[in-house]
């Protein structure tokens, strides 16, 4: 045994009791703190720089311990390597490996959670919030929700949504809706892979066909195909322009009947031809753009030429009587005169089984051009800016289709 090193005894550890430093050799040495405890101390020079390495207490590690920790450390440090970089770059890593981990197993349930959070103040009222999640409470924490995400499959998803697809179909639409928004929040956060659209069409498509269920939920919306010999009846009624104008801008924005009553003339941008919606009047709490058919803009343009020549018009775009905004009865009224069992927001499930079914746009496409939410902050700002001219094209094409399925 070398006398430059293994100075220490067993018992002489034991006995020190005075503050200081006792050097067991090869830079390894004993620390005694002043209120008695002990610990061991690598003290090395690399490049020039001098550092000391705790080693642990002398609780935790025996004096034939220190000594083959203390000649590991030296090992690196005559390699060139400070071992301190090293354990910190090592601790670094195994933290970052159970971050990853932890990451991976978060489960559906806490990714559900967490998105609801997060997206809070995108709902305009509480009521709307708590549906949201309620939903999936309900539906899809019983089943998979303490599961991690990552390990959720198709076959899961459709076990949920089968039992109520038909008996509560737009609750089952609904559901289905909001599992993908968070199975596509948690891939965008990397907690998984996510399911891309080919495998979200094969999953609608291993489920029975529930359209008919969801247009009697829907108060018995109208038929896409039978849309357009209705708005030709509508033309030729006794109501005034502004009801009848409305009525027909709501059909070809598939927009909500409270967003045209109150649309105004500041909202529309010309160059553009889109009309903006502020995020004060729309359901989400965000604003909201329609790329506008060219349909659509003749109906502007009627409405506009009511105004004195030369002048811009300002304020309602559909004015009711006493220029104040048309009631939503107004609307439902027209429906009972002309007979017909709609509801005015059931157009808008209309113009989604015709997207769905007909036209056969992607489930993302639809939703935003009902504007509902989809994805997290970021996916929807890119949906927002680089979708609005495709939507235009969706927008286009159903107005197209109402005018062709008007021929005999």
């Amino acid at each position: 045994m070398s006398k430059a090193r293994d100075r220490l005894t067993a018992v002489q550890i034991k006995n020190f009791n005075k503050p200081g430093f006792y050097h067991d050799g090869g830079g390894l040495y004993l620390q005694v703190s002043r209120y008695g405890s002990k610990s061991w101390i690598l003290r090395y020079t690399l490049n020039q720089r001098k550092r000391d390495m705790g080693l642990g207490p002398l609780t935790d590690w025996t004096l034939a311990e220190a000594r083959e920790r203390a000649k590991k450390y030296r090992q690196l440090v005559d390699d060139g390597i400070d071992p301190i970089d090293q354990r910190d770059q090592e601790k670094a890593r195994m933290q970052a490996e159970r971050l990853e981990a932890d990451r991976k197993r978060r489960s559906f349930e806490e990714c559900a959670k967490e998105y609801h959070a997060a997206n809070k103040d995108d709902w305009k009222n509480a009521k709307h919030a708590d549906q949201w999640i309620n939903t999936l409470t309900t539906y899809a924490f019983p089943k998979f929700g303490k599961q991690p995400i990552a390990d959720l499959t198709r076959e899961q998803i459709r076990e949920v949504l089968e039992p109520i697809w038909k008996t509560k179909a737009e609750t089952a639409s609904r559901v289905l809706q909001r599992i993908r928004t968070v199975v596509n929040y948690a891939a965008a956060r990397d907690y998984c892979v996510g399911l891309d659209s080919e495998q979200w069409d094969q999953l609608k498509k291993a489920l029975p066909k529930n359209t008919k269920a969801r247009e009697v939920e829907h108060h018995a919306s109208c038929p896409h195909d039978q849309v357009g010999a209705l708005l030709v009846q509508v033309r030729s009624s006794r109501s005034s322009d502004s009801v009848k104008w409305a009525f027909e801008f709501i059909v070809l924005t598939a927009a909500r009947s409270g967003e045209v009553r109150n649309a105004l003339w500041e909202e529309i941008d010309a160059r553009t031809k889109t009309w903006i919606i502020p995020k004060g009047r729309m359901k989400a709490g965000r604003e909201h753009s329609v790329p506008l058919s060219p349909q659509a803009w003749d109906i502007l343009q009627k409405a506009k030429a009511r105004w004195p020549k030369n002048t811009e018009p300002s304020g309602l775009i559909f004015p009711g009587e006493k220029s104040k905004a048309l009631s939503d009865m107004t609307l439902t009224q027209l429906m009972r005169r002309m007979e017909q069992p709609y509801t005015v927001h059931g157009f808008r499930a209309s113009f989604r089984t015709w997207g769905a079914d007909i036209a056969h746009y992607e489930h993302d496409m639809l939703e935003i051009a009902l504007s509902h939410i989809v994805g997290d902050a970021t996916v929807r700002a890119y949906h927002r800016s680089d979708m609005v001219e495709k939507r235009r094209k969706l927008m286009i094409e159903w107005a197209q289709y109402l005018s062709i399925s008007n021929m005999p």
